[in-house]
């Protein structure tokens, strides 16, 4: 909620000072009270619970709830508990939450429960609250992995909050454009608000076409970043650079360059493991009052059933022979591609037919499900060109070349551009792209001691065979050994078309694996994606320079 009249502030809160945040709490518990009196006594005399929209106080009673819900510091979950207390006996309606858990996919009790983390994710927990104000669905769902989350949230409030090229509203305005390519409801709600509480001018909220026209040029790279990278050569970056007084540095383009694509890979995140709307947000509450059967009709049509109903998923579910069988195959699969590479390697010419066919056939893969969505309207008017989405390579007799990581890669190219016009990002990102690759707890559903370094290898250079990226030191006739249909599905959707991802996707691919393999397999989807979409904008950034 914005401090519009300077009664209520949100800010103390994230000190990590007990006695700080107790004077913030008081301060705020008798602001909230205040209005909930002055709302209360102007009511009707009906004896009918008072509706709490009025003057601001339904946000600020939702940032209440969210509080006493998400907060690692247990001083402010009770306090914010007992001020909803204090509100409801004045006879006001408080909200309660919708949905059950951050992520629609994964049971709420099998994600970290606030309150319950160990001391390692407590840390990460608070250092994330302290940051942002706020502890994201998004961070409650990346926890399964502790050590890329600690890298993540670092990358993040560098991007966002440290010293840099771009003025802090245009860093989230540019996250807003971003996430709204993908029609992320949800990362564009938070930057909003973000946006706002920096001093963004609300009117920049109305579309693209209110905001400077230095960030309208920024659309087209958007627009190509988010769908077909192999599109962008070194005019685009030219044209963003030398356009008179609204022209961008180059230590502004790569700040922005980063944080597109960071966003861009974020929604692939938000969709691909069903992240639900924050509690405070647009759809996390309901001010309504639960039916007896504990949800009432209006969570019913915006998708909110039973919380039995909603997790049936078979990865929770008794394990099938079906289902079993196929971690044996895929293990054994990979068995036998180690012992075929011990014994013969194929040639250069065979490895690029394979990557040529590959990348061919990733072209056929969509969903039965695959449908043009329309952009939601509050979300479509942050972007131009509604219309423009992801393309396969030859459609249209359209070619677009192979790119070979020999001739331009992160490691010896796009990391030293990016650490020498912005520095310590390029590091950043290195750190979290190698935590992605590397991580591992070398188990395999419910099998331990398993190295999983080539199931990890295909994920990452099928993601980047997508996007015509080839390492000639690769078989590419791995990845169709270990990458079933459902899963490469899941994967082009959750990397490609990310708003198109739906729970029976998740459900249908490695269907005995745990969670937090398969938020892992998200993870590398991220990472893959990012590191995708800056080699081409890299790329013709340096060409522009040379």
């Amino acid at each position: 909620m914005e401090e519009r009249e300077g009664e209520v502030r949100w800010d103390g809160l994230c000190s990590r000072d007990a006695a700080a945040r107790a004077a913030a709490l008081d301060t705020i518990g008798q602001a909230v009270l205040r209005r909930a009196e002055s709302v209360a006594s102007g009511a009707a005399a009906d004896g009918l619970p008072v509706p709490a929209a009025r003057d601001g106080l339904g946000e600020a009673l939702a940032r209440l709830l969210m509080l006493s819900k998400r907060c690692p510091f247990p001083d402010v979950r009770e306090k914010s508990e007992a001020i909803l207390g204090g509100v409801q006996e004045l006879g006001i309606r408080i909200p309660r939450p919708l949905g059950h858990g951050p992520s629609r996919f994964i049971p709420e009790k099998e994600t970290i429960q606030v309150g319950k983390e160990d001391a390692t994710m407590h840390t990460l927990f608070a250092e994330s609250f302290a940051t942002l104000g706020r502890l994201d669905n998004v961070t409650l769902v990346m926890v399964f992995h502790p050590q890329y989350l600690e890298s993540f949230l670092k990358t993040q409030h560098y991007l966002l909050q440290m010293d840099g090229p771009l003025p802090l509203h245009y860093r989230h305005y540019i996250g807003i454009m971003a996430a709204a390519r993908h029609q992320c409801s949800y990362l564009v709600n938070l930057h909003v608000n973000d946006f706002l509480h920096v001093g963004g001018d609300p009117k920049w909220l109305n579309g693209l076409e209110n905001a400077p026209q230095k960030l309208q040029n920024l659309g087209e790279l958007n627009k190509m970043l988010a769908h077909r990278p192999w599109l962008i050569t070194k005019e685009h970056i030219e044209q963003l650079l030398k356009t008179e007084e609204n022209s961008w540095s180059l230590a502004e383009l790569i700040h922005a360059v980063v944080l597109l694509t960071h966003y861009h890979s974020l929604a692939s995140f938000t969709f691909g493991c069903g992240i639900s709307p924050e509690i405070d947000c647009e759809g996390g509450h309901t001010f309504r009052l639960p039916s007896v059967s504990n949800y009432c009709i209006c969570d019913i049509t915006n998708g909110y059933h039973g919380a039995d109903e909603i997790h049936a998923s078979p990865a929770a579910s008794i394990p099938s022979t079906e289902s079993v069988c196929e971690v044996e195959a895929l293990m054994e699969k990979m068995k036998q591609l180690q012992e075929c590479r011990d014994e013969e390697e194929a040639s250069q010419e065979e490895m690029a037919t394979r990557f040529e066919r590959e990348k061919r056939e990733s072209m056929f893969v969509c969903s039965s499900e695959d449908e043009e969505s329309a952009a939601t309207r509050d979300v479509s008017r942050h972007f131009e060109d509604t219309s423009y989405g992801y393309k396969d390579f030859s459609r249209h007799g359209m070619h677009v070349p192979t790119f070979r990581v020999q001739d331009y890669s992160w490691e010896d190219h796009g990391y030293s551009l990016v650490n020498r016009l912005y520095p310590d990002v390029g590091q950043l990102l290195d750190e979290k792209f190698h935590i992605a690759y590397n991580l591992t707890y070398n188990t395999m559903a419910m099998h331990k001691d398993v190295d999983t370094s080539m199931l990890r290898r295909a994920i990452w250079n099928y993601i980047h065979c997508m996007f015509g990226i080839r390492y000639d030191d690769y078989d590419y006739g791995e990845i169709n050994q270990l990458l079933d249909r459902s899963f490469k599905v899941y994967i082009k959707t959750v990397v490609c078309t990310p708003e198109k991802t739906t729970k029976r996707m998740y459900d249908s691919f490695w269907r005995q694996f745990e969670h937090s393999e398969k938020v892992h397999v998200n993870l590398l989807l991220v990472e893959a994606r990012m590191q995708a979409e800056l080699l081409y904008a890299l790329r013709a950034i340096t060409r522009y320079m040379t």
